[in-house]
């Protein structure tokens, strides 16, 4: 047996207008939208990792999803132009990691991390 994917499932009163958010935040396509649920996509490949945790790190909330990117300075800019709140970061953890967390329009607490 092999995994093939996992999905994220972000839970939101209005899925469209949060699809909406991340399309523009993360430049993603929206294939698909049955009002009750919206399936957000990018043709880029990726690997497969499941985490689990007690903590979010640096005595942080544990995060319901983490976002690699290319240029994180870029993705808070356009998390900030988008209205959302950053409660954490940028900064560098002691691991090597540099990120910073957001709060998205439905309350969701997200990761974003320079991949």
């Amino acid at each position: 047996m092999a995994v093939t994917r996992i999905i994220a499932n972000l839970k939101a009163p209005d899925p469209m207008a949060l699809a909406q958010f991340y399309k523009q935040v993360f430049d993603l396509d929206l294939p698909f939208d049955m009002g009750w649920i919206a399936f957000l996509t990018t043709d880029m490949t990726q690997k497969i990792e499941l985490h689990t945790a007690s903590q979010g790190g640096s005595g942080t909330d544990l995060p319901v999803i983490s976002i690699g990117v290319d240029d994180l300075d870029a993705t808070e800019a356009a998390v900030r132009a988008a209205g959302a709140e950053v409660v954490y970061g940028p900064v560098k953890e002691t691991w090597g990691l540099r990120r910073f967390y957001f709060r998205d329009p439905a309350g969701n607490l997200v990761n974003v991390v320079d991949s």
